[in-house]
């Protein structure tokens, strides 16, 4: 393929998200495996992710250096130019090369007569530099607002730490591999890996690191799941042997990690899209652990419909949500959250919330997370639950946790190199 080719797929795939409400993931989803060379793929989806990163600084550009607005019909154009600049700021490409490719693509996707405003605006970025803008510019007014009320002294980090990209982390599978031993694997393939304080299983990479490139990924040595993900199996910490619910359970790899650390779990995996859940298969049977838990395509908050009444010991509900602590893993996140639908995902919470309770035997613990930073979706969330709920009382979690959040623990985006996750632990009294 050449280098023309693969800047039209990755201004295709930008197109898609930023001017017709398409998921990121999605799209690359689709693109990605048209493309035969790794490199390719490597390069497109290094563009989009860092073209929707450096959002604001494009936008700016855009405003700065072209005198008329380009029209609607020229959105594949501003595409583009978002992976031009992407190319020649954030990632640093050879100057020539991606300048030429990119201009050739112009000309590829019947563009030719814009041609020469490509090149120069590329070059003129080299030349200049992009303009600088606040990286808030890109969160739509509602959040930005709110994130500035909720976390005031905080919010400057948040929104630096979520336009940067995240290190890889990984898990590595104690019942295959010691940690320690994985990081000398690691190192003989020249990949450099941390070990986190306060982390049992993971390793930390800093640099960008291929899945394929990992040793043992294809055996079940290693996961790929942030740090912050991984907490969970500490925060939820089930009894050995327990009868454990994961109510929204895809992609899988917190079930994973926990039947990881204890084979003899007897888990039910629970989710209402069965392609996703299809995914928690793969993962599991790529870990070998394919054998210790139940899988139901099914509505966690509809009990009534699939579950047989035996009840839980441990139950974890790592809900939907606004996905507001992973932005920098998903930068499109801020593309497509409106505030009308906060109340919605917030009401769908509850409604888990309260249903898988009622599967929770007294004295059981249930471990309720999301990836958000917002309140109404995490503390205010939890005090409902109690508010409501006589036989619920917290079981606290340490400051490993993150920030003490009303009856629970938050982590916001960057710290200690993590995601933003909330943990909230709590007991059913007898």
């Amino acid at each position: 393929m050449s280098g023309a080719s693969s800047r039209v797929a990755a201004a295709r795939v930008l197109d898609a998200v930023l001017h017709r409400g398409r998921s990121l993931k999605a799209e690359l989803a689709v693109a990605l495996p048209a493309l035969a060379d790794p490199r390719d793929r490597a390069l497109v989806e290094a563009i989009c992710f860092a073209a929707l990163r450096q959002r604001a600084r494009h936008d700016a550009a855009l405003k700065a250096w072209i005198a008329k607005p380009l029209p609607k019909r020229d959105d594949e154009l501003r595409a583009l130019l978002r992976a031009g600049f992407a190319q020649v700021d954030a990632l640093g490409l050879p100057a020539h090369a991606a300048v030429a490719a990119t201009v050739e693509a112009t000309r590829a996707m019947g563009r030719a007569h814009q041609a020469g405003m490509v090149n120069a605006l590329l070059r003129r970025a080299l030349r200049e530099g992009l303009p600088e803008a606040d990286a808030a510019d890109a969160w739509p007014t509602w959040l930005r607002e709110q994130l500035r009320a909720e976390w005031p002294g905080e919010f400057a980090a948040i929104i630096a730490a979520s336009a940067v990209p995240a290190s890889t982390w990984l898990r590595v599978n104690a019942r295959r591999v010691a940690r320690d031993n994985y990081v000398d694997t690691l190192r003989e393939a020249g990949i450099e890996g941390v070990v986190p304080v306060g982390l049992a299983d993971a390793v930390r990479v800093d640099a960008s690191v291929a899945v394929a490139s990992l040793p043992g990924f294809a055996t079940g040595d290693v996961s790929i799941q942030d740090g912050a993900a991984q907490l969970v199996a500490d925060a939820l910490s089930p009894a050995r042997g327990a009868r454990v619910l994961d109510a929204c359970a895809a992609p899988g790899g917190k079930s994973a990690h926990l039947l990881e650390r204890d084979p003899s779990l007897r888990l039910t995996a629970v989710d209402s899209d069965a392609r996703r859940l299809r995914k928690v298969a793969e993962t599991l049977a790529r870990l070998q652990l394919e054998d210790g838990a139940v899988l139901s395509v099914a509505d966690a908050s509809r009990p009534q419909t699939w579950w047989d009444g035996a009840p839980f010991d441990a139950i974890l509900l790592d809900a939907p949500c606004s996905a507001t602590g992973i932005v920098r893993r998903q930068p499109d996140i801020l593309l497509h959250r409106r505030e009308s639908d906060l109340a919605s995902v917030v009401e769908l919470q509850a409604r888990l919330l309260d249903a898988v309770w009622s599967m929770l035997r007294p004295g059981g613990v249930l471990l309720y997370a999301t990836c958000s930073i917002l309140k109404a979706e995490n503390e205010q969330q939890v005090a409902a639950f109690l508010a409501r709920t006589p036989d619920a009382t917290i079981d606290p979690l340490d400051e490993r946790f993150g920030h003490l959040a009303g009856a629970g623990r938050q982590r916001l985006p960057g710290e200690d190199g993590m995601d933003g996750f909330f943990y909230a632990r709590l007991r059913k009294g007898g």
